[in-house]
C-alpha cells in the first residue's frame, strides 16, 4: 500500500473570476493534475504510461462545490481510490483549503485503459507490471 502526499498549489490569477472566486472549470483541471501527481508518486508518470501504449481517457468527471476559493489561497487535493477492475478505475478527491482546512469540495473521475487504436487493454493480461502497481494502490477495489 501506497501512503501519498496530497496534491498542493496555490490558485492563479487566471483561474479566477472577475469577483475573485476561481471558476468553476479549473476545479476538474485541478483533479487531473492530482491524479497525475498520484500517479506519478505510485511509480506509473503519465509519460511511461503512454510510453507503453496505453491512454486512460475521462469517461465521467463530476465535482460538488462546498466553498469558494478565491486569488492567492492555497489548496491541497487527497486522491482516493474508489475502484479498479484492470479495465476501468475510479477516483475521488477532496480538496481543502490549506488555510482554513475546511472542505472546500469533493470530486469523482472514472477512467478506461485504452491502446492507441482506442481498444481497450487488459491491464492484468497485457501490462502486468502496471497493473499489479495499480492494483497495489487501489487496494483491490473493484
Amino acid at each position: 500500500m501506497f501512503n501519498l502526499k496530497d496534491y498542493e498549489r496555490k490558485i492563479h490569477y487566471y483561474e479566477t473570476d472577475r469577483m475573485g472566486i476561481v471558476h468553476h472549470s479549473n476545479y476538474i483541471r485541478w483533479m487531473e493534475e492530482a491524479r497525475t501527481d498520484a500517479l506519478e508518486q505510485i511509480g506509473l508518470p503519465y509519460d511511461k504510461i503512454e510510453g507503453a501504449g496505453i491512454l486512460i481517457p475521462v469517461l465521467s468527471a463530476s465535482c460538488e462545490y462546498r466553498i469558494s476559493f478565491r486569488y492567492a489561497e492555497h489548496f491541497r487535493i487527497r486522491v482516493l481510490p474508489d475502484g479498479f477492475g484492470g479495465i476501468r478505475m475510479a477516483l475521488k478527491y477532496e480538496i481543502y483549503g490549506s488555510e482554513d482546512g475546511k472542505l472546500h469540495a469533493l470530486g469523482q473521475t472514472g477512467h478506461c485503459f485504452l491502446d492507441r487504436n482506442m481498444k481497450p487493454v487488459h491491464l492484468k493480461r497485457d501490462y502486468p507490471e502496471i497493473y499489479n502497481r495499480l492494483e497495489a494502490y487501489m487496494g483491490g477495489k473493484a
